[in-house]
């Protein structure tokens, strides 16, 4: 059985019973306990677990892209030297939300297992908790597996989500692989490269609170998953994961572009595997979203990009060679992840263009890292330079070092990063804490989510269902109902006013507390406000008028960026406010000016064309189908709203719109910026925003006119005549200098002593003290010149200037005198320039300068003597 007809099947054998097929989630998960990566197939479904949201449905099935990368499940340590490790993976899964539990879970497990995908039974192993008593018993006389392969163990076989949470016993199918893969005994005392583990049912039926006290759940989950590549090792009987038609035509590719035979090596085949492996990780983590950078997932998928390139290296790879790998995973996987096919080629233009830029430093980098490894271990200072000017990340020069049995300081590494970011970062202030989420999730089991009417009316009549004291002596106030738009997909919240019989609040922001209930945030400015009144919830209208127009300015921009630069622009990031929106986007160089014009254009012609703006709920299905555009980091469900902006922006938005494009009114981009590599800024403002830019900078041009006497249009050619006459004048002033210097130059050679003059000058400019050094060289029978003074911006200023014919050179003249007074200079034989900081020193520094010339006369002298 080949992957594709696995996850048919898999897939097939849930939906006959009753599961919902349920796609892939993004790389990029939601949940704010989620770690950077999804990393398992539950992962989209944290928040049902949890009971922050009802789950659309009953039952569900999924084959879910997941990364190990980072942080607690990361399998970088295994990866190519075991069976079964990869760092992308496909994992196969099936839930119950409060449906069928351990009975049904454990029957259709078996009877997929060996009647549908063609595991011998006889081969199977289980294990259950100590305590599972129900498993056991339906393994044993529901199945008919022998006791015999079934083994109880204790927290191995015990899950839980985190410290605290959802939990409960789990049951792990492992296939015994046979004796030439390690000693017999089961999972629980046998060779773990004989009995692998390849699927995990999780019997989600207790609660684990803060104190480890362990509660019932009111509703039990099952919660399964199993690894695809694990399954396909084990069924097409392949020693490892590699060997898979998933991931061998990608090994494959690597020898043939390394001349490398697989299985011919041990350290090159572990290469090979790694290589094999990042291809897909970095071609799955660029497709949803993720820009090479040296930040958070950034960094992470950066340094995949980077590892992959420096094992091409171990394998002779001398040349890019990335580009046909990203090419071979996505033949072999389009057809799974439509998404990946459809942004084919700005992927692997993200990656080839990050490779690119790796290559201009590994040579000299690596060479680097050599030199290290030589010596028996590499400092901390080293790799953090490795890190820092090279790109080298530390993960890569710690396996590069760890092959060669050699250390590296990371301790020291840390350090110099710590230092870094210490002098990089910003103070943080005003931060508020939230209350603990219990206190949240109570309400919400008491009164549901939050009603938003908020697209429909600006003043709601509410009960108020709680009020809490909140951060810096204000109040978070919850209602069943409410006009007030919580802040999410970069729309920031409403303000406004929440008013009872005895009380009014001044909502300050609106947020989400957990999903689905809104917290608003306010301070109390008359009477109070209680629990279970009547209210009405008004919002700042004309604040959210100029959000909307914003926000749906945000999406014709958009648009119009991918019109002109292409359409491997993505969103990365957004803010919109009232006074102006913020768009991060991907885009490998700086945008031109007449780019930036033609977005402009673009999206100004869109709003004359004033088009109707649409904005409805759909399935997510319906809106791929429709060709709508997700927005990166956003979170969708399987019902979604899709903002169709005039006839040419569709994308998937839960945000607030205007109802035309018209009423945008003018959109304006203020700025365009660099934030990382690969990764562009704009700001722009809409409406009235642009219009009070748009007077702002008339005023200012107009003040501006008046200071150069001319009118309003003629300011570009009033600030050329005065740039003219300032040259002019500049010339003058240099031509005076020069004129000065010649006349003081002749009174300094006057009191040349042997042809050479050392002497200060204080006050001068730098520049100035030079050309007075070269007016005294011109001077007839001066052989050197050496001048130092106090400039006026502070410091040393020293000057070093040797006719060709003197046996002198003007850098000695100033080598002792420079780091007399902290500071040092160029290496010039006729005419040398030094600083320094320290001029109380200088005196001596001259004193060193004289000497120098001095001493280097007497030695050309005792040259010449006969017999020498």
């Amino acid at each position: 059985m080949d992957a594709n007809a696995l996850r048919r099947a898999f897939t097939s054998f849930f939906e006959e019973r009753g599961h919902t097929r349920v796609g892939s989630a993004s790389l990029i998960p939601h949940h704010p306990s989620a770690p950077l990566f999804t990393n398992s197939g539950m992962m989209q479904f944290v928040s049902y677990f949890l009971g922050e949201e009802a789950a659309p449905w009953p039952r569900a099935a999924s084959i879910q892209k997941c990364v190990r990368l980072s942080g607690k499940h990361n399998d970088l340590g295994e990866l190519g030297r075991t069976r079964r490790h990869l760092t992308f993976f496909e994992m196969l899964g099936n839930w119950s939300f409060g449906d069928y539990f351990k009975e049904d879970a454990i029957r259709w497990a078996w009877t997929l297992l060996t009647e549908v995908v063609g595991f011998d039974g006889d081969r199977l192993w289980v294990t259950v908790h100590v305590d599972d008593d129900e498993a056991e018993a339906i393994w044993h006389e529901g199945v008919g597996l022998p006791l015999g392969r079934i083994q109880r163990l204790d927290k191995e076989n015990f899950w839980e989500m985190g410290p605290t949470g959802p939990c409960g016993p789990d049951s792990e199918i492992h296939f015994d692989c046979g004796p030439e893969w390690g000693e017999e005994g089961g999972p629980a005392h046998g060779g773990a490269d004989r009995y692998i583990e390849f699927w995990n049912l999780v019997f989600m039926s207790s609660f684990r609170h803060p104190d480890g006290r362990l509660t019932d759940l009111p509703r039990h989950n099952i919660d399964t998953g199993g690894g695809l590549e694990r399954w396909l090792m084990l069924l097409q009987g392949v020693p490892t994961v590699f060997d898979t038609d998933a991931v061998r035509p990608l090994i494959e590719v690597a020898e043939s572009l390394s001349n490398t035979t697989y299985g011919a090596d041990a350290r090159r085949d572990v290469a090979l595997r790694v290589v094999a492996d990042h291809a897909r990780s970095m071609t799955f983590l660029v497709g949803d979203g993720v820009v090479p950078s040296n930040e958070d997932r950034g960094y992470v998928v950066r340094s995949v990009i980077r590892r992959a390139v420096t094992r091409g290296q171990q394998l002779g790879i001398d040349r890019p060679f990335l580009g046909p790998l990203v090419r071979r995973t996505i033949e072999l996987l389009g057809h799974a992840y439509p998404d990946l096919a459809s942004g084919a080629d700005v992927v692997v233009e993200v990656i080839e263009r990050e490779e690119h830029r790796f290559r201009q430093t590994l040579s000299t980098g690596s060479a680097l890292l050599d030199i290290e490894l030589a010596r028996g271990a590499v400092p901390g200072e080293v790799a953090f330079k490795l890190h820092d000017t090279y790109g080298f990340p530390i993960e890569v020069t710690e396996e590069m070092a760890a092959e060669r049995g050699v250390t590296v300081d990371r301790r020291g590494f840390d350090a110099a990063m710590a230092a870094q970011r210490a002098r990089g970062k910003e103070a943080r202030r005003g931060a508020t804490a939230d209350l603990p989420v219990e206190v949240y999730r109570r309400l919400v089991d008491r009164c549901g989510a939050t009603e938003f009417t908020g697209r429909e009316e600006n003043q709601t009549k509410a009960r108020v269902l709680e009020v809490v004291a909140g951060a810096e002596g204000g109040v978070e106030i919850f209602l069943d109902r409410t006009p007030f738009y919580a802040e999410s997909g970069g729309q920031v919240g409403d303000t406004g006013t929440i008013v009872t019989d005895t009380g009014r609040a001044e909502v300050l922001d609106t947020t989400f507390a957990l999903p689905g209930l809104h917290r608003h945030r306010a301070r109390i400015v008359e009477g109070e406000v209680l629990e279970g009144q009547e209210a009405v919830a008004a919002i700042d209208d004309e604040r959210r008028q100029a959000i909307r127009r914003n926000h749906t300015g945000t999406h014709i921009l958009h648009w119009a960026l991918r019109q002109v630069l292409g359409d491997h622009v993505k969103q990365q990031g957004s803010l919109v406010g009232p006074e102006y929106l913020r768009f991060d986007f991907s885009h490998h160089a700086a945008t031109s000016p007449e780019d930036l014009a033609a977005v402009e254009d673009l999206a100004n012609g869109e709003v004359l064309a004033n088009d109707r703006v649409r904005h409805y709920e759909t399935t997510k299905a319906q809106a791929v189908e429709v060709g709508a555009i997700a927005f990166f980091g956003d979170k969708y469900g399987e019902i979604v709203r899709v903002l169709e902006a005039g006839r040419h922006s569709v994308e998937l938005c839960g945000g607030t719109h205007v109802s035309a494009l018209g009423d945008i009114g003018p959109i304006r981009i203020t700025s365009e910026s660099s934030i990382g590599a690969n990764q562009r800024r704009i700001f722009a403002t809409t409406g009235t925003g642009t219009l009070e830019r748009v007077r702002r900078d008339r005023d200012e041009l107009a003040r501006a006119a008046a200071l150069l006497a001319v009118p309003p249009d003629e300011v570009v050619g009033g600030v050329q005549r005065l740039r003219d006459d300032l040259k002019e004048a500049r010339d003058l002033l240099k031509a005076a200098q020069r004129s000065a210097a010649g006349a003081g130059a002749a009174g300094l050679a006057a009191g040349a002593v042997d042809g050479v003059v050392v002497a200060r000058r204080d006050s001068l400019r730098r520049d100035e003290l030079k050309d007075l050094a070269l007016a005294v060289r011109q001077q007839a029978g001066v052989r050197a010149v050496v001048l130092g003074g106090a400039p006026p911006g502070g410091g040393v200023a020293l000057v070093a200037a040797v006719t060709p014919d003197s046996g002198l050179t003007a850098s000695a003249l100033l080598a002792d005198a420079a780091r007399t007074v902290g500071g040092g200079g160029g290496k010039a034989a006729d005419l040398a320039v030094a600083g320094g900081r320290h001029p109380e020193h200088l005196d001596q520094a001259l004193d060193q300068a004289r000497a120098a010339a001095v001493g280097a006369q007497v030695a050309g002298a005792e040259k010449k003597l006969p017999g020498q």
